[in-house]
């Protein structure tokens, strides 16, 4: 793979200057003279294969695009414009050539990649989790440390609940209780008997929502029943692992009659956390901020130190157990999921 070349400052000022002039509202026109005579138009992309991109017109036509290669990235949701009349003979029927500011956006990081975005200008962000092999609150308190990080507010869905007996489901709502008590919303879904979602429906009207989760956990299923004609491929549970099959490998945007968006994202069987630094994911546990900077140390570790707050607060029962144990394990593993080429994070100020 070739990598890409990279820009003198007076190409960078250059690129920049073009970029102001083709997102001004009162200039639709580029200041380089190989696309003197291209006309642009907006669009949304709607899904990322490689280098190149699939984007949606306001006429709702979708057209396959090239990517300039001065772009640094392109995900669903993204806003942008679009030259038209660039195609070669090589089925392409466009060239994006700028990305608008986003909102919003959801990046992970990448163990060769560094932080990649995942999707772009959404509203809410969807978590989903399942009861097979078991629910992992572990696994949706690091998605929720990832949505406050970015200012996102997520909706907790725990699909699958038709495996479960009566015993086993007031068990699993025990355990979600802290969530609800936290501000977060819970919904409970079945694609086999489609409980539930209505409610998810309702959550999604008129809104860009992201769907993020471990691989098997019923994403594309859950799709499929809101969205029949989306047809999104389905897997199995893996025997040995107990892990999910990816079964969707690119990202794609999808539109609900009723109004709203829904971008679905590739599968991750475990999100990490090590590209942020410790006191962002401390500040990730929302029901931890009335007790931060009262500790006795400035240097707190929220464990055994003596003077702890937060610690106070769960032996106190002000703060749920299981969630400040697992606060205390993303920590304990961030190590040793940190690439070894990658720097630790520092404070950030």
């Amino acid at each position: 793979m070739k990598k890409k070349r990279k820009l003198t400052q007076q190409q960078k000022r250059r690129m920049n200057a073009n970029r102001a002039k083709r997102l001004s509202k009162d200039d639709n026109v580029l200041s380089d003279t190989s696309t003197d005579n291209a006309q642009f138009v907006s669009a949304t992309v709607v899904g990322r294969f490689g280098q190149h991109a699939d984007v949606e017109l306001e006429d709702l036509r979708i057209l396959r695009c090239h990517i300039r290669r001065n772009i640094d990235s392109v995900v669903c949701g993204d806003r942008v414009e679009v030259s038209t009349d660039l195609a070669g003979g090589d089925g392409m029927a466009g060239v994006i050539e700028e990305v608008h500011d986003r909102h919003s956006v959801l990046t992970r990081p990448d163990f060769y990649d560094g932080i990649k975005p995942i999707a772009a200008n959404i509203d809410q962000i969807i978590v989903v989790s399942a009861i097979l092999p078991e629910l992992s609150t572990h696994i949706i308190d690091r998605y929720l440390v990832a949505c406050e990080d970015i200012q996102v507010p997520p909706v907790i869905v725990v699909n699958k609940i038709d495996m479960l007996d009566s015993a086993e489901h007031e068990n699993v709502d025990k355990q979600l209780q802290v969530y609800r008590d936290l501000g977060y919303p819970v919904v409970f879904t079945s694609c086999q008997s489609e409980s539930g979602m209505l409610p998810l429906q309702a959550v999604l009207n008129h809104k860009t929502s992201v769907f993020v989760g471990q691989s098997g956990v019923g994403k594309s299923s859950i799709i499929n029943v809101l969205l029949p004609e989306a047809n999104e491929d389905t897997g199995v549970i893996s025997d040995t692992s107990g892990l999910g099959q990816h079964t969707t490998t690119t990202a794609k945007l999808l539109h609900f009659p009723s109004g709203g968006d829904l971008i679905d994202s590739p599968g991750v069987r475990e999100f990490g956390l090590w590209h942020l630094p410790i006191e962002q994911i401390t500040r990730g546990f929302i029901e931890f901020r009335d007790y931060l900077g009262g500790c006795k140390f400035r240097d707190c570790k929220h464990k055994d130190d003596p003077g702890c707050l937060i610690r106070a607060a769960v032996e106190q029962g002000e703060i749920a157990q299981q969630r400040y144990d697992s606060y205390h394990k993303i920590l304990a593993t961030l190590d040793e999921n940190r690439p070894s080429h990658a720097e630790k994070p520092g404070l950030r100020r």
